[in-house]
């Protein structure tokens, strides 16, 4: 009885985790439709060709983490604005697991 109460409370946990996930990334999406899809729509980026949101250029420039996207946003570089004025920090790390999911999924 107790293995049986053990395996249904994992099982419950398991589910709601996914489903709070899923969450963030919805969240993320809108967050990144509002603030972000002018320059990388699809992934791409307006400005810099070669800087996209796809996991190679991630890779190569050294952001496909969360935190390194998380403090690109937050704090913007070149020709990126600061984001971390006008998002909360929770939003924009919504943010940055929604690009990453994006990245590894394809765009």
């Amino acid at each position: 009885m107790r293995r049986l109460f053990i395996l249904l409370l994992l099982s419950s946990l398991t589910l709601l985790s996914k489903k709070v996930l899923a969450a963030d990334l919805e969240s993320g999406k809108q967050i990144f439709v509002a603030n972000c899809s002018a320059c990388h729509v699809g992934g791409n980026n307006v400005l810099i060709a070669e800087k996209t949101l796809k996991t190679d250029a991630l890779e190569e420039n050294e952001m496909k983490s969360v935190l390194a996207i998380t403090n690109q946003v937050k704090n913007g570089k070149n020709a990126m604005p600061a984001f971390g004025g006008r998002l909360a920090d929770e939003d924009i790390e919504n943010v940055a697991n929604y690009v990453l999911d994006q990245a590894e999924n394809g765009w």
